[in-house]
């Protein structure tokens, strides 16, 4: 019979830990209160996490929290990719089945990837090597998921054991605690602090998490005396000696579960004697089981975190009564418990376990793992099916046996990728490469790489009859390793494989490991990757059409388009979509048309070009490809954009944002986000700009993204006289996209920022000597969208300088001035929008020159009147005001009107220095900008900016319509109505519809009649 005693080696009693239960209980508060809370609690091996952890969780629950659990799990020295999510999600979809699948809706398959349950997962029917998302994108499913079943009840999810984490779980947890925004969500994490060496995988993950401030951590110490005291007379049931307390708290330093074997040792007698080894302390109670108990504790060590009863009577062959007592007699000495679900057993507490595992002779560990491996494969369903892979290959490694193990760690490297679990992929295709020279050559030639690797291309075989190579397992290593961010180990690989494709005359596999490691060179900051793309593309120069020669065509085009676009730019894509279409690569054909369409729409060709992207956007969205949805909605609105059409972007933008947020395409988002700030910036709306680059770097992954928005932001607070707030955004845009990449579409706008804030500190010579390096430089075809901007910044500074006459602006003033001309001259007018912005350089170039017009600004004028840029209209508006001005007293009220309509614009905008000077020009030629004179001219709406569509629903405004009653007589949809609107108050500068109608009475533009016939009752 069991001592009593040894039921209880666990205090019924909680013992100390009062701030810290009243910290979680404070958190658990606030979460209640509908603010996230990210907690994370370190102690080392046995000082109580666990404990705090259940009671905490019996608090919770007992305030009506849904309080779900899940381990890292740990199968010899191998983690389950997202193991405790997985079965922390299971336990929430017992717990609120309903609010689980109601927010799982429509994402059932990616989500999949961690619940099973939800639905198949259906793997990728062809390569994914554009799904460069994937694992971000189950990531910001899994972020939202939780939110949304937080979002109408307290649920706390506990991740225990994080030391023994996977990286994949450590990626999704980082993620998790960075992204989570609402929810009454509570996201608790352990971990074993004295496990965390220099070289621990956690360690990264815990000083990032250090950095967040919405993180919070506890640190668990141990007892003191009189809380070890506690816990004895709670284990023994009574008051202990003082002295063997005292004895107690000596040995066990504190360590709450060091002060259970201790006492329970002293209590049976045996302390007297104790070896001072930890391991031997922890082996006392082990070595006092029965023969059979022990053999059951030291088989299940070595089989896991947890071992199911049915695998365990598997492996250990007993007789089901012997078995039982076997069992029966470890957990009365608690030294196993039955795990949660009541499905297996686990150790009590893992350092028993690792004592147990470390105590094992190195061939019984052996064959213990062959024993385990056996079993499964001739019972497949005695683990849970999502894990059966994973452990398999696990225990076939373990065994030491290449033959079994080989195919088995191959197989668990797909089901990895398969759920964008790619750090695990990259260490099980490292284990598969260590494998492969040990492996019979029979066992090597049944294997084919139609099994084994999806990003990989044939290369001129046919994958399903020839049998797998080391380098296919290379190439989808090197693939694995970018996509988890393990690029150091990533380019070790595809350095190691061109090493061995020297001499081997394989043209095709060589050049796909060129662009692998071009796309590596540019991640890791160590180059633009041209030189990798050039060796790639003279490999595969005349060589017949194929999925690699169509990739690096693609490849090189897209790199051109954004950093070298013209003629061999636009040859390339042409090639790389024919060659793709020849070999059915659909995705490599689908980025080609969009980076074909886009230098179409540089090289002038703008109608065939927008066709082009058009059509890709619509086939995509038709088909569903994620993975080439967020380019399309990212390019065509850059293109549309760049011509000037920036409603058009925005709509689209739009529907790419919501695609996104959907799909989990977290980078794509981000770029949308900025790229919305630019078409929001030219249209006028610059507190939506604001917010949309704020969501940019609020949301993206990767640098770029937030060194647009911060480009945007920099803009918005130079345009509105922020300059010391411009010049950090602009820092933080050139840290963001470094020196190692230059491309002019982000050099060019730095450039403009770097001039701008220059010219406006008055540093006429820093501003020129900033436009002279971007001159310099050059502007290749396709970059005039940046180009134009620039030289004309460059213009008005010059002009300016002039005007002011600055005594510094006259050294090389005629010589730099010729530049600019020259640039002009050569610089590409191909849409109305850079035709206007010509004029307004070449204006401003003779204003620099003293040579301006009333009729030059007028034609300035008229030009932005086309278009809907409110903020550029309002700038030639002040410029053609002086210019009447400067000519004599007839143009009075006509340069009157121009500047009210300045600086209502400009305070609307909250451009203060633009607001400014249109005072201070009044000012100085005594004219009153409160009240709007009446202009002799024959249509006052002229003056105003307003398209011939915007100056009928002003009209319907003027007579009381609502957007939905304009849509309906101008047979346009009310969205439409209500975009014409805000332009509508943002040209007139007033803040709402009846403002607007005041300012069309008092301008006298519609005849009362009008405003009264066709009114509905």
């Amino acid at each position: 019979m069991l001592a009593p005693v040894e039921s209880r080696s666990v205090s019924p009693v909680f013992v100390g830990r009062t701030a810290e239960l009243e910290t979680l209980n404070d958190a658990l508060a606030r979460a209640a209160a509908g603010e996230p809370q990210a907690w994370v609690l370190g102690g080392e091996a046995g000082v109580g996490k666990t404990r705090l952890v259940e009671e905490f969780a019996s608090a919770a629950a007992r305030e009506g929290a849904v309080v779900v659990l899940g381990g890292c799990v740990e199968i010899g020295a191998d983690g389950l990719p997202f193991a405790p999510f997985s079965t922390a999600l299971r336990a929430l979809r017992r717990e609120l089945p309903d609010e689980l699948a109601a927010a799982a809706a429509g994402q059932e398959e990616e989500l999949a990837r961690l619940l099973p349950e939800l639905g198949e997962s259906t793997p990728s029917g062809g390569p994914d090597r554009s799904d460069e998302e994937g694992m971000a994108r189950l990531f910001e499913l899994t972020a939202r998921l939780l939110e949304r079943v937080a979002a109408g009840r307290t649920v706390v999810v506990a991740l225990e054991d994080l030391h023994w984490a996977d990286a994949s779980t450590r990626h999704l947890l980082a993620y998790l605690f960075r992204t989570l925004r609402t929810g009454r969500l509570i996201v608790l994490a352990t971990y074993r602090s004295d496990d965390i060496h220099r070289r621990h995988p956690l360690r990264p993950l815990l000083a990032e998490l250090d950095r967040l401030r919405t993180v919070r951590r506890i640190e668990l110490g141990r007892f003191n005396r009189a809380e070890v005291g506690r816990q004895i007379a709670g284990i023994l049931a009574c008051e202990p000696d003082p002295a063997q307390v005292d004895e107690i708290f000596e040995r066990s330093d504190g360590n709450a579960f060091f002060v259970e074997e201790l006492a329970v040792a002293a209590h049976e007698g045996s302390c007297t004697g104790l070896t001072d080894s930890l391991r031997d302390l922890l082996l006392v109670r082990v070595e006092r089981l029965p023969e059979s108990a022990q053999r059951v504790a030291r088989i299940v060590a070595e089989g896991g975190s947890t071992v199911e009863y049915r695998l365990l009577a598997a492996v250990a062959q007993l007789a089901e009564d012997d078995l039982i007592e076997a069992l029966r007699a470890a957990v009365g000495a608690n030294i196993l418990i039955a795990a949660p679900g009541d499905d297996g057993y686990r150790f009590r507490h893992s350092l028993v376990r690792e004592a147990v595992g470390d105590d094992l002779l190195p061939g019984e560990r052996s064959r213990l793992n062959r024993r385990y491996a056996e079993a499964l494969e001739a019972d497949p369903t005695l683990v849970p099916a999502g894990e059966r892979v994973m452990r398999l290959a696990s225990y076939w490694y373990h065994a030491h046996d290449p033959a079994k193990a080989l195919p088995a760690v191959l197989d668990a490297s797909v089901t990895a990728r398969r759920r964008h679990a790619h750090s695990e992929q990259l260490r099980l295709l490292e284990r598969a490469m260590e494998l492969w020279d040990s492996a019979p050559e029979d066992t090597r030639a049944t294997l084919r790489p139609v099994d084994y690797t999806e990003v990989y291309p044939p290369c001129g075989c046919d994958p399903a009859t020839t049998p797998l190579r080391y380098l296919d397992l290379m190439a989808e290593a090197a693939v694995a390793g970018r996509r988890c961010g393990e690029r150091e180990r990533a380019l070790k690989i595809t350095k190691r494989a061109l090493h061995l494709l020297e001499d081997d005359g394989e043209p095709l596999r060589a050049a796909w490991f060129w662009v692998q490691r071009s796309r590596l060179m540019q991640a890791m900051a160590r180059g633009d990757g041209w030189k990798e793309l050039g060796t790639a593309q003279e490999l595969v120069r005349g060589l017949p059409p194929s999925e690699v020669h169509a990739e690096v065509l693609a490849t090189a085009a897209n790199w051109s388009m954004l950093r070298a676009p013209g003629p061999d730019a636009m040859s390339a894509a042409e090639r790389a979509v024919e060659y793709a279409r020849m070999v059915g690569a659909e995705d490599i054909e689908l980025n080609a048309r969009l980076t074909l369409g886009g230098l179409m729409v540089d090289a002038g060709e703008i109608d065939a070009g927008l066709a082009q992207m058009h059509e890709v956007k619509k086939e995509v969205l038709t088909r569903g490809l994620t993975t080439v949805v967020g380019r399309s909605h990212v390019n065509l609105p850059s293109a549309l954009e760049g011509i000037g059409r920036s409603q058009e972007a925005v709509v689209i933008l739009r529907e790419g944002l919501r695609l996104t947020q959907e799909w989990g395409l977290r980078d794509s988002e981000a770029w949308m986000w900025t790229n919305l700030a630019e078409s929001l910036i030219s249209l006028g709306q610059w507190d939506e700009a604001a917010e949309a680059a704020v969501n940019a770097q609020r949301t993206g992954q990767s640098a770029k993204p937030h060194g647009g928005a911060s480009n945007r932001l920099a803009q918005l607070a130079l345009a509105r006289g922020e300059i010391a707030e411009a010049t950090r955004h602009l820092a933080a845009a050139r840290a963001s996209y470094g020196t190692h990449d230059p491309m002019p579409q982000n050099n060019l706008p730095m450039s403009l920022l770097a001039l701008g804030t220059a010219a406006a500190e008055g540093r006429l010579l820093d501003a020129r000597a900033e436009a002279e390096r971007a001159l310099d430089a050059g502007f290749p075809p396709g970059t005039h969208r940046y180009a134009w901007p620039v030289l004309l910044a460059a213009a008005v500074a010059e002009s300016d300088a002039r005007a002011h006459a600055l005594p510094t602006a006259q050294e090389g003033r005629a010589a730099f001035l010729q530049r600019l001309f020259e640039a002009v001259r050569k610089l590409t007018t191909g849409a109305p929008v850079w035709l206007a912005y010509e004029k307004w350089t070449r204006a401003e170039l003779d204003r620099a020159d003293g040579r301006t017009t009333t009729d030059t600004w007028s034609d300035v004028v008229t030009a932005f009147e086309a278009l809907e840029r409110p903020y550029d209209l309002a700038q030639v508006r002040h410029r053609l005001a002086e210019s009447l001005l400067a000519v004599g007293d007839d143009e009075r009220a006509r340069a009157t009107e121009l500047l009210r309509l300045t600086r209502a614009t400009a305070t609307h905008l909250g451009a203060r220095p633009l607001a400014d000077a249109a005072a201070h020009l009044a000012q100085r030629a005594r004219l009153s900008l409160t009240a709007a004179p009446h202009l002799p001219t024959a249509d006052p709406a002229d003056s105003l900016g307003l398209t011939t569509r915007e100056r009928d629903v002003l009209r319907l405004v003027s007579a009381g319509r609502t957007n939905r009653q304009i849509a309906e007589e101008l047979f346009i949809s009310p969205k439409t109505a209500s975009v014409h609107v805000s332009n509508i108050l943002g040209k007139l500068g007033v803040s709402g519809r009846g403002e607007a109608a005041a300012v069309a009475h008092r301008l006298g533009l519609f005849p009362a009649e009008t405003l009264t016939s066709g009114t509905s009752g």
